[in-house]
């Protein structure tokens, strides 16, 4: 019957329907982004560029990860060094894939899962913060500054976001810890398999940080408790969230019941 109402046409435009209405405005998500892009890095390139300091701190952390049998970048970065099939993709890897996979899994959370996205966005943006504070607090050298290291970019001519020649003036050098790479990647990985339900892609998601901690250690840009922080980043991202959401609940309702 031509009038029928609730079909599967209505059911599905009922369901896109009720994605727009929730989805919030992308002028709006955009010129977020860009600001808070912008940020990030002109405040990332403020960091003090002491390099004395910078490098002897990350003598110390060597020297704390050699306590600790945790020393393991000496022998990526060799392994990396050794095999040009391993460094060069790995090269690419790190200079493209944080902003490609981050910015890929951003569209798919606005598109197909709007009333996640926020939640999402918000936990990437806390994490940045983080992220920044500690770029300020302990300005850190990366391996490939210090002796015995090899800068993968370099030695195998490929581009990259960083080396430590001439052209290692565009970003500052010293913002190793926590490692962006890794939070990010943590953070991708988390909202994928909290929502995707294709087996194939959940394994990707839990490879692609896997992949990413030993990408930033081959390629001497970071050392294994990088990785760490940038753990710690999003786990102190995440309690900021849930803060500002539970603070903003509870003034939601003091205001529709208020005390008498």
């Amino acid at each position: 019957m031509s009038g029928t109402v609730g079909g599967p046409e209505s059911g599905a435009a009922h369901r896109a329907g009720a994605k727009a209405a929730v989805r919030p405005r992308l002028r709006t998500e955009l010129l977020l982004l860009l600001i808070c892009y912008a940020a990030y890095e002109v405040v990332r390139n403020l960091v003090p560029a002491d390099h004395v300091m910078a490098a002897h701190r990350a003598r110390q952390l060597l020297d704390l990860e050699y306590a600790a049998n945790l020393d393991v970048e000496y022998a990526l970065n060799r392994l990396f060094t050794d095999h040009a099939w391993v460094a060069i993709p790995a090269n690419y890897f790190y200079s493209t894939m944080h902003f490609v996979v981050t910015i890929g899994v951003m569209v798919w959370l606005y598109v197909w899962h709007p009333r996640r996205y926020p939640v999402y966005r918000s936990l990437l943006f806390a994490t940045t913060l983080v992220g920044l504070v500690g770029f300020w607090v302990f300005p850190l050298a990366p391996p490939r500054m210090l002796p015995g290291f090899t800068d993968t970019v370099i030695n195998f001519g490929t581009w990259g976001i960083y080396d430590s020649g001439p052209t290692a003036t565009v970003s500052n050098q010293y913002a190793a810890m926590p490692s962006m790479h890794m939070a990010w990647a943590l953070w991708s990985a988390a909202a994928v398999i909290a929502i995707a339900r294709r087996r194939w892609v959940v394994t990707l998601a839990v490879l692609y940080p896997a992949v990413t901690v030993l990408v930033i250690m081959g390629t001497a840009n970071h050392y294994l408790l990088d990785a760490v922080g940038g753990a710690m980043a999003l786990a102190l991202g995440y309690a900021l969230v849930r803060g500002a959401f539970r603070a903003g609940t509870l003034a939601l309702l003091s205001r529709d019941h208020p005390l008498i």
